[in-house]
C-alpha cells in the first residue's frame, strides 16, 4: 500500500510538472511568434554521375562526341592516312621563369608551320615561382596557356584522393591569378594538366566540366601507341588503360582526354614525358635526334594520331646536348608538308572537325593583352617567406595563394 502510495503522488507529480513545461513552452512560442529565424541554404545537390557504357560510333558523332577506340579522324579517312596532317603538341609543364623563358623564345622563334603560321606550344604553368610578365610575352605570341594548379600540391596522394571541390579550388583560382596578373582571357584557357600526371577518377574530369574547360592531359597510355591513340570523350566508357589510377568510369558528356601517349627509350621501356625515360640515348645530338625521330615516325608512319612533346625544361640541363637535339628536332619538322605545330586545344579543334590535307582556313589570331610590367616583393602569408613575383600593372598586397588567389589584405 505504502509503495502504492508513493507510486500515484509521484506519477501526478510528473503529470503537473508535465503540464507547466508544456505552458511555459506556449508562453515562449508566443512570444517568438512573429520573429524571424535565421535560415540555413541547403547545400547544393551534387549531380550523380551516371555510371558510362561502352560507346556506340552510331550515336557517338563529331564535333561534340568521340569514341575512344576510334583510330582515324574519320573512319572514311582509311587508306588516306598520308593525307591526315600530322600534328606535334609540345608541352612544358610548370613555372615560368627568365631563364627558360628564353629557352622558349630560341626554340619557337621563326618556326612556322606549312600554312605559313607560326609553330606554337601549350605551357601548363604552375603559380608558384612563375614569371607573370613573360606569361603575358607567350600568351601575347600566339601559345597556349594552360593550368596545372596553384600549389602543385603535396605529393601524389593530395591529388590522388581530391574531391571535386578541391581540384576546382586548385585550377579555378588560378585562372583568376592568370587574368589579374598575365592578363590572360580567362576564355582562351582550355586544358589542364593534374601534377605528377595523378588523376583522382571521375573527379578529375567533373572539375573540368564545372570549370568550363575543354580537356585534361594528364592521363598516359602504354598499350595504345602502336596504333597511337587519338583524344576522344567521356561520353562513353574509355578503352584508355589505367597507369596511374584512380581512372574515370562514369559519363561525362563533351568532355575531352588528350591521351598521353608514351614514348619508348632505348631499353623498350615507356615513358609518359621524354624527362620521365629512364634510358634515353647518349648526351649526342645526332643519337638524340635520332631517337626523337624514330618515337615520332611512329604516329606519321602510323594512323597520324597527334605525337606528344611532354617535358620540362629542366630537362635541357640534364646533358649538354638536350637543349641542340630539340631544336634540330623542331626545325626538321619544318621540312614536312603535312606537320603542324600547335597548341593542344588548335589540335582539337581540327579533331573535332577533320579533313584530309590543310587543316585550318587561317591562323589563329593573336591576343593583344597590354601587360605594365611591375616587379614585386611581397611575403607568403603561410610561411613568412618574402617572394618576388612580376606581374602586369599591379603588385598584390600579399603572396598570392590557394584561398587568397589575388593576393589581397585579409
Amino acid at each position: 500500500m505504502k509503495y502504492a502510495t508513493l507510486f500515484l503522488i509521484g506519477l501526478l507529480l510528473s503529470v503537473a510538472l508535465l503540464s507547466d513545461a508544456q505552458k511555459q513552452s506556449g508562453k515562449t512560442k508566443g512570444k517568438s511568434k512573429n520573429k524571424v529565424r535565421p535560415t540555413v541554404a541547403p547545400e547544393p545537390k551534387r549531380q550523380v554521375l551516371q555510371r558510362a557504357v561502352p560507346c556506340s560510333s552510331a550515336k557517338c558523332k563529331l564535333p561534340d562526341c568521340r569514341c575512344s577506340d576510334a583510330t582515324l579522324p574519320r573512319p572514311k579517312f582509311k587508306g588516306k592516312e598520308n593525307e591526315i596532317p600530322q600534328f606535334v603538341t609540345i608541352t612544358f609543364d610548370d613555372a615560368v621563369n627568365a631563364v627558360n623563358y628564353a629557352q622558349y623564345e630560341l626554340l619557337f622563334n621563326g618556326v612556322s608551320n606549312p600554312d605559313g603560321c607560326p609553330a606554337t606550344g601549350t605551357f601548363f604553368l604552375s603559380h608558384e615561382y612563375t614569371d607573370y610578365v613573360r606569361v603575358n610575352a607567350l600568351y601575347n605570341a600566339g601559345h597556349e596557356i594552360a593550368l596545372h594548379s596553384v600549389t602543385h600540391g603535396d605529393g601524389t596522394d593530395y591529388w590522388r584522393v581530391a574531391d571535386v571541390e578541391t581540384i576546382e579550388r586548385e585550377f579555378g583560382q588560378q585562372l583568376k591569378m592568370l587574368e589579374r596578373f598575365a592578363k590572360v582571357n580567362p576564355k582562351s584557357v582550355q586544358g589542364m594538366r593534374l601534377p605528377f600526371l595523378q588523376i583522382s577518377g571521375n573527379n578529375t574530369f567533373e572539375a573540368v566540366k564545372n570549370l568550363g574547360l575543354t580537356y585534361d592531359s594528364s592521363w598516359p597510355t602504354q598499350q595504345h601507341k602502336d596504333p597511337a591513340m587519338w583524344p576522344y570523350t567521356l561520353d562513353y566508357l574509355s578503352i584508355q588503360d589505367c597507369q596511374i589510377g584512380p581512372c574515370p568510369d562514369a559519363a561525362l558528356p563533351s568532355v575531352w582526354v588528350n591521351p598521353m601517349v608514351t614514348w619508348t627509350d632505348t631499353e623498350g621501356y615507356s615513358c609518359s614525358m621524354i624527362d620521365a625515360c629512364v634510358y634515353p640515348p647518349a648526351d649526342n645530338v645526332d643519337a638524340l635526334f635520332d631517337w626523337m625521330l624514330e618515337n615520332f615516325n611512329r604516329h606519321y608512319q602510323g594512323n597520324r594520331a597527334p605525337f606528344g612533346m611532354y617535358l620540362h625544361a629542366a630537362w635541357f640541363s640534364r646533358g649538354r646536348n638536350y637543349f641542340a637535339a630539340f631544336k634540330k628536332f623542331m626545325q626538321h619538322l619544318t621540312t614536312y608538308p603535312d606537320v603542324y605545330m600547335t597548341g593542344v586545344s588548335h589540335m582539337l579543334e581540327y579533331v573535332k572537325k577533320p579533313v584530309l590535307g590543310k587543316p585550318f582556313k587561317e591562323c589563329e589570331k593573336k591576343p593583344n593583352s597590354t601587360c605594365l610590367p611591375v616587379n614585386c616583393n611581397v611575403q607568403k602569408v603561410s610561411t613568412g617567406e618574402v617572394r618576388y613575383m612580376s606581374a602586369c600593372d599591379k603588385c598584390p598586397t600579399v603572396y598570392p595563394w590557394l584561398n587568397n588567389p589575388l593576393g589581397e589584405d585579409m
